[in-house]
């Protein structure tokens, strides 16, 4: 535990019309996590759903803000992060479901591997199938190929299998080039040192962007394989390719590329 700080983790959540995924994350955080103290931060990006009323009644004890509107992730992420007060700041998305003490497992890596900025776990689905929840900075072609997986042609090139890291087992700890931001463990030193989350993207490679510039920082991107949470996927830009969501994606990975002069590195 954690004796500098009050609280050792502080976890973040964005919702958007997930009411009932968001309300089982929840009872599950409180269900798994033990021997480590947490405080968590909902960020209810206007989902009118219910989702802030669901939040009132059944976890006081939450830190809840409420958008007048869908701010998108890198925002409201922020939001959430500049009200936090632990030594490590989780991210966590809303469609999660702990079935371990995932937490305690991450925070106790952090704490024994100072080279490590953020951490991941193994993510998988209801199945427990395993989800590609690191991967390598993807070029162009990968981005696309990622919009298209329901074609097998594209689902099995290698294009896709490399950055997907389908070439490796994932059963092992790993320095990895970045973590999907579904979750994401990190120190609260990092965004002193690197900043938060870059608000100019709406929704998609914001978690790219941020492991980028750990790297850069000096710290390492690490996955961890000995715990898992359970991913309800929701993919909701690949649902609908011309929403506004999945417009605003493409806007992000355009975006991305022209900050790194169409070349990501580290």
């Amino acid at each position: 535990m954690n004796s500098e700080n009050s609280i050792d983790v502080s976890i973040v959540i964005i919702s958007w019309k997930m009411k009932n995924l968001l309300q089982k994350c929840l009872q599950t955080i409180y269900t798994f996590t033990k021997d480590v103290s947490f405080e968590v931060i909902v960020i209810d990006n206007n989902s009118q759903d219910g989702t802030s009323e669901m939040i009132e009644s059944e976890f006081p004890q939450i830190k809840l803000i409420k958008n007048p509107e869908n701010r998108g992730v890198a925002p409201a992420r922020n939001q959430g992060i500049k009200e936090t007060k632990g030594k490590y700041i989780l991210i966590l998305d809303a469609d999660m479901e702990l079935v371990d003490n995932s937490i305690k497992h991450l925070f106790d890596f952090m704490e024994n591997n100072p080279e490590a900025g953020i951490v991941g776990c193994k993510l998988v689905d209801k199945d427990f199938n395993l989800q590609s929840s690191c991967k390598r900075f993807p070029t162009l072609l990968a981005f696309l190929f990622r919009r298209l997986e329901w074609i097998d042609a594209v689902k099995n090139s290698k294009t896709l299998k490399f950055h997907t890291m389908r070439d490796w087992d994932h059963s092992e700890i790993k320095t990895v080039d970045y973590l999907i931001g579904a979750c994401q463990f990190f120190r609260k030193d990092v965004v002193d040192k690197i900043g938060m989350y870059d608000d100019k993207i709406f929704y998609g490679p914001e978690d790219i962007d941020f492991c980028l510039r750990i790297w850069k920082a000096g710290w390492k991107v690490f996955y961890y394989p000995f715990t898992s949470i359970i991913h309800h996927e929701q993919r909701i830009t690949k649902q609908n390719l011309f929403s506004v969501i999945s417009v605003k994606h493409f806007l992000g990975i355009f975006y991305l590329y022209k900050k790194y002069n169409f070349k990501i590195s580290v």
